[in-house]
């Protein structure tokens, strides 16, 4: 049997295999997403710099009041469109996604589909 600790390292070893492959920098950031039981979690990030520039989740105020459970793909969604209104916002257009390791499926082409719906390209 698998424990969360198996898979959870597996996923990290995944994720730093693609992030050899991927930066952000100022004029195209990455994209990280990061998912827990109970929450998603969606940042812009400038590798060079080694800074956020735009952050999203389940957690902010904006999103949590509308929102009963943090860890199903409609909430994913609605990060998705809020990284990327706050991308657009702050003059981001354009970004390199990361999935963070985990699969392309679920929650997190959920937030990716919207992301590139409310206006993001990758």
């Amino acid at each position: 049997m698998i424990n969360k600790e198996d898979k959870n390292k597996a996923r990290v070893r995944r994720h730093l295999r693609v992030r050899k492959k991927i930066t952000g920098t100022v004029e195209r950031p990455r994209l990280n997403v990061f998912r827990s039981s109970k929450h998603i979690y969606a940042q812009l990030i400038d590798d060079v710099a080694g800074v956020t520039l735009v952050a999203a989740s389940t957690v902010d105020k904006e999103l949590s009041e509308g929102i009963t459970n943090g860890a199903n793909v409609e909430s994913a969604r609605k990060v998705g469109e809020l990284v990327a209104k706050r991308a657009k916002d702050k003059g981001y257009a354009s970004v390199v996604f990361d999935r963070g390791g985990y699969l392309y499926h679920g929650r997190i082409q959920a937030l990716a589909d919207a992301a590139r719906e409310a206006g993001l390209e990758f």
